[in-house]
């Protein structure tokens, strides 16, 4: 088995705006993500919010992705009733020449081994159920599936990983 790249988690600044807009109208980042404007708005908007981190991934020196991960009480997601300290995350692979390559399920996996081991009791992410990709690779970073959920996106897959 290959050994597993060291991922590095740099905290996104305003300066990296123009690669999330760029990474947000692409194709394989649309058709899950919705509108790019939309969603830029969204991200480039939580710059500043106390109860978002987000950060660019990146594997040597090439940047590839993009991760949020919240205080779930601080947001109306629908996702239910989870232990104090609870985080959601959500995150993309912008660059297309990474899809399909493991790297997906093994930076979330190091993310939340990371956030676990920093105290986070659970992480909850929800992705849409109709992306097998997604779920898939939430499955092969130890997450569980546990119900279909309503949020104000829409439907979702609640999948939960324990400490």
């Amino acid at each position: 088995m290959a050994a597993v790249p060291p991922y590095v988690f740099r905290p996104m600044a305003a300066a990296d705006l123009p690669i999330i807009k760029h990474w947000l109208a692409l194709p394989h980042v649309r058709e899950w993500w919705g509108d790019p404007a939309d969603q830029y708005s969204l991200v480039s908007g939580d710059l500043d919010e106390p109860a978002m981190d987000q950060f660019i991934v990146s594997v040597g020196r090439d940047d590839f992705g993009y991760i949020q991960c919240y205080d779930l009480t601080a947001w109306n997601s629908g996702l239910g009733e989870h232990p104090a300290g609870t985080c959601g995350i959500d995150q993309f692979i912008g660059e297309p020449d990474m899809i399909d390559a493991g790297h997906g399920s093994a930076f979330i996996r190091a993310f939340v081994d990371d956030r676990l081991a920093q105290g986070a009791p659970r992480i909850v992410t929800d992705p849409d159920p109709e992306n097998p990709r997604a779920i898939r690779a939430y499955e092969k970073a130890g997450f569980e599936k546990v119900r279909l959920v309503d949020t104000p996106d829409g439907i979702a897959l609640l999948m939960v990983r324990d400490a």
